[in-house]
């Protein structure tokens, strides 16, 4: 990271000199004024502001904790330890932490050296990120912006090995700098620039962890990245034969671990990709109906209109006339 970032991010705070000079724990009224221990976001934003980022306080024992906003850490220099939900998670320098509002989060003390920032972030936020990539639905995504912001009970955090991925680096230390320097619109900037890292992050999705036990999160992700790709003439005899578990067992958890069951997905996945053609394309709706996997073609527009409301044509020429 930029070596005049890391000394501003350096500088002893009054709160941490005040811990040097023998306060032993985080004084609770700069975060919260509330018993329970959320920090509350309108005692670390100005009013009016959709993100701001902070130092991580160092040298002391941070107690367990919610937030009532997103919170995203990133290492820049050393190290830090954090349980989170009960995991032992160590942040080295470059790696990602996002915590949605559900994660009951733990620090130990770091040290002098061990510099990281703290991104405190409305969920409003990300609007533009999720409309820069929302036009190609993907499943992926969802399951991304789901863990942010949907309050998923089952994911709580993720935690993102991306020191040596340079682009993910660059979009990080853009928003650090921006929002330290209060750059001239830095609010339309630094969203767009989220949006850039979160279609970043889906290209690393293997660089991932969650709360979830791992062998969980990778059959995840392998379903989700099978359907991706496979939507047109995939199926859930193929896919349990890939990944080596019996297809009956294999119905079961995917409805267990995903809320929906196989058919339900490849169905989002067909009718989110015929959307997008409609919106960005030209092609005919008998060529998508059959680009998209189906042979019936009643069946395609019964569930096109369940889905959006309207027929194909009708649902291109509202996207055209939007536009």
């Amino acid at each position: 990271m930029n070596e005049e970032i890391i000394r501003q991010l350096s500088v002893i705070t009054d709160e941490e000199q005040k811990i040097l000079n023998g306060q032993k724990d985080i004084n609770k009224t700069i975060y919260t004024e509330k018993k329970e221990m959320v920090i509350d976001c309108d005692k670390l934003l100005q009013k009016g502001k959709l993100i701001q980022v902070r130092p991580h306080t160092r040298f002391v024992h941070f107690p367990k904790h919610r937030h009532n906003y997103i919170e995203v850490i990133y290492m820049c220099k050393g190290s830090t330890v954090h349980i989170v939900d009960g995991n032992r998670v160590v942040l080295q320098e470059g790696d990602l932490l996002f915590l949605n509002q559900n994660a009951v989060q733990e620090i130990l003390p770091a040290g002098e050296e061990d510099i990281a920032v703290n991104f405190i972030i409305l969920p409003q936020f990300f609007d533009t990120a999720f409309e820069m990539i929302g036009a190609d639905d993907n499943l992926l995504r969802d399951f991304l912006v789901g863990s942010l912001c949907r309050n998923n009970q089952a994911v709580s955090y993720l935690y993102f090995h991306v020191a040596e991925v340079l682009p993910i680096q660059n979009l990080v230390e853009n928003m650090v700098w921006s929002v330290l320097h209060n750059t001239l619109n830095k609010r339309s900037s630094n969203q767009i620039t989220m949006g850039l890292l979160i279609l970043q992050l889906l290209n690393y999705m293997d660089k991932m962890e969650t709360g979830e036990k791992q062998v969980d999160q990778e059959f995840v992700i392998s379903v989700l990245n099978y359907i991706e790709t496979k939507y047109k003439d995939g199926s859930l005899s193929e896919l349990s034969e890939l990944m080596g578990y019996d297809l009956y067992w294999m119905s079961r958890e995917i409805k267990k671990k995903t809320g929906k069951t196989y058919k339900e997905l490849l169905q989002t996945k067909r009718m989110n990709q015929a959307a997008y053609m409609l919106t960005n394309t030209k092609i005919p709706v008998s060529e998508i109906i059959q680009m998209v996997g189906y042979d019936n073609s009643s069946y395609f527009y019964r569930k096109f209109k369940e889905r959006y409301g309207v027929s194909p044509k009708e649902f291109r020429a509202g996207q055209s006339g939007s536009g």
